[in-house]
């Protein structure tokens, strides 16, 4: 027991350093605190992100509820590697990411009662774009500007679970989120020719670095409930509730003044960095919007699943107070899910692949963002198998999901992406009672 805590205490060491590392190379993650991440496993991404299917095996770190089904005790961790393609109308570009997505443990107190804990991203900053005039997401004529930005937002969480009744199970998830973003504009005031070419007469800029320190508490809270049509046929439904938290934010800002060299072109400072007072910016509140979640879904037992969940975030005063960016605004979000999975034959003897889970899943996001009056929508498609371990209950699931984002109107950037999932769900048994002495 000793060994496992000691084992598990390095793993979540390891992974809070990893998860701080950048997690996306997406331009708008530039807004807000960047992009929100998927705060649950390979297995519910890979059925479009649906979160209404739990079991006694499989850690669901969507609904807390599912934590009172657990039979085993369930170590589970998640990586991914994403590929994006970026398309404006002046050009494509590309970009890549990896992430330590999630580490989470999960036990039984009791046939009724259980519990898990673990550490994810909340939301991730990683960009660098650059400019003249309009830039894929502002916009201000004869100005040459270049912006940098990384850092984020993650969550150390405790969940518990419990059954009610046989059909009903409630929980509840307590989490600590902390972070740090850095974003950092450089820019040079200019004019344009007549052939439309920027023209820097000013020999001088400015770069501005502001650091943000984020921390403050969250919660969710999580009911499930399944009823029988007959042998086979079950119904599952679920509901998950978060309801409005502040994120506390430390803000610092720093002014650097920059020259341009006559020869080269490089940049250099004349003088020192210097200290901007924020007034009362200094310590403001990020808004952690309310989030409800309700999924239906109908299956077989140990064979098939299929089911819908509409998601709803209540966004309109979504934001950082710090910065203040033209053209954006935002408005209530909203993703419906739809996905599932397919069993050969869980228990086969004769054949491996007929053991193997075979989950899709495809949704579609309103994002809450509009920029230059034109919608951030979302749209995926996912796909992906549990590979069983040898004999074992423990698996091996991988996970693709092909996606875009974004739109070229207005001068935007469209994202074209894949992003890949590998995940490990391990089983064991804690707290057995000796029978002999």
């Amino acid at each position: 027991m000793i060994r496992k805590f000691l084992g598990l205490s390095i793993l979540l060491f390891i992974c809070q350093v990893s998860i701080a590392q950048q997690g996306t190379a997406s331009p708008y993650s530039f807004l807000g605190i960047g992009d929100l991440k998927f705060k649950g496993t390979t297995e519910n991404r890979s059925m479009g992100g649906m979160s209404v299917y739990s079991d006694s095996l499989h850690l669901n770190l969507q609904n807390p509820a599912a934590f009172g089904s657990l039979q085993f005790t369930t170590y589970t961790l998640g990586a991914s590697y994403g590929q994006l393609k970026l398309e404006s109308p002046s050009g494509t570009d590309k970009g890549s990411s990896t992430a330590l997505d999630y580490l989470a443990v999960g036990f039984p107190l009791s046939k009724k009662m259980g519990i898990g804990f673990g550490i994810l991203p909340f939301s991730s900053v990683g960009y660098n774009f650059e400019g003249i005039g309009e830039t894929g997401i502002t916009s201000t004529p004869n100005k040459f500007a270049q912006y940098e930005g990384e850092g984020g937002l993650n969550s150390v969480f405790l969940s518990l679970g419990y059954k009610v009744t046989k059909n009903f199970s409630v929980g509840a998830t307590a989490s600590y989120n902390f972070g740090n973003i850095k974003n950092q504009n450089t820019e040079f005031l200019g004019e344009l020719d007549e052939d439309g070419n920027f023209i820097r007469t000013l020999n001088y800029g400015t770069r501005s670095k502001d650091e943000s320190k984020l921390s403050g508490l969250s919660y969710n809270l999580g009911a499930y409930y399944q009823t029988k049509f007959n042998e086979k046929l079950s119904l599952t439904t679920s509901l998950t509730f978060s309801p409005q938290s502040d994120i506390k934010s430390d803000n610092t800002r720093e002014l650097l003044a920059l020259n341009l060299s006559g020869t080269g072109g490089e940049l250099v400072s004349p003088g020192q960095l210097d200290q901007v007072d924020l007034g009362d910016k200094e310590t403001t509140d990020l808004t952690l919007p309310t989030k409800t979640a309700l999924g239906v879904g109908l299956g077989e037992r140990n064979k098939w699943f299929a089911g819908i969940e509409y998601t709803f975030l209540n966004s309109s005063n979504f934001g950082n107070s710090l910065t203040t960016i033209e053209n954006v605004s935002y408005e209530n979000s909203s993703k419906v899910s739809l996905g599932g999975f397919y069993v050969p034959k869980y228990n086969s003897f004769t054949s491996y692949w007929e053991r193997v889970t075979y989950r899709a899943g495809i949704r579609y996001e309103h994002t809450g963002i509009t920029i230059r009056n034109e919608d951030l929508n979302d749209f995926g498609i996912s796909f992906g198998v549990g590979l069983p371990v040898g004999r074992t209950i423990s698996n091996l699931n991988l996970g693709v999901e092909f996606g875009q984002r974004g739109t070229t109107n207005a001068g935007l950037i469209k994202e074209n992406y894949v992003n890949f999932h590998l995940s490990l769900s391990l089983n064991d048994r804690w707290f057995i009672k000796r029978k002999y002495n």
